[in-house]
């Protein structure tokens, strides 16, 4: 499994849509993704192993503090259904925690998913994040606010090949 630049013809396969885990309520209409660069906001395709797209990470930044040393990403990922379940989440968000970490200074790498969202938060486990608690009351899906959990990785956490 690999992460590439996303292509035009990758953005069809990229919809979302099919879990009741992706009902955030109506979309805007889906654009082209901006080139990826690690300093921006961005997404790169995930290759599986038979080639084909899988589905997607991006990421924003976000900032906790004043200066740019308290600025970290937020990922998320997306994975088309015949994808799910095999592994491939986990290693492809611990392959962009990769990147990040040896082509920025960010400490502090960060992921959000639903509390009924089991898969994501193992995939997150399994990639090396750590939960951190609970977001009450941040996330709007399917007509109701309901609650997210925190995870985060640091620059100086043991990675999955680590242990």
């Amino acid at each position: 499994m690999i992460l590439r630049p996303q292509r035009p013809e990758d953005v069809p396969l990229l919809t979302g849509g099919d879990s009741p885990l992706t009902d955030f309520g109506p979309r805007a209409e889906l654009r082209m993704p901006r080139p990826p660069g690690l300093d921006g906001d961005g997404a790169l395709s995930v290759m599986a192993p038979d080639g084909a797209v899988a589905g997607d990470v991006s990421w924003h930044w976000e900032q906790w503090g004043p200066n740019a040393g308290s600025r970290g990403p937020m990922i998320g990922i997306w994975l088309r259904r015949g994808y799910r379940g095999q592994g491939i989440g986990s290693a492809a968000q611990a392959q962009l925690v990769d990147l990040f970490f040896r082509h920025t200074t960010t400490n502090r790498i960060e992921a959000r998913t639903a509390v009924d969202n089991i898969a994501e938060q193992r995939a997150l486990e399994a990639a090396g994040f750590q939960r951190e608690g609970t977001i009450r009351g941040s996330l709007w899906r399917d007509g109701a606010y309901r609650d997210d959990l925190m995870y985060a990785i640091l620059r100086g956490d043991p990675r999955p090949g680590d242990r």
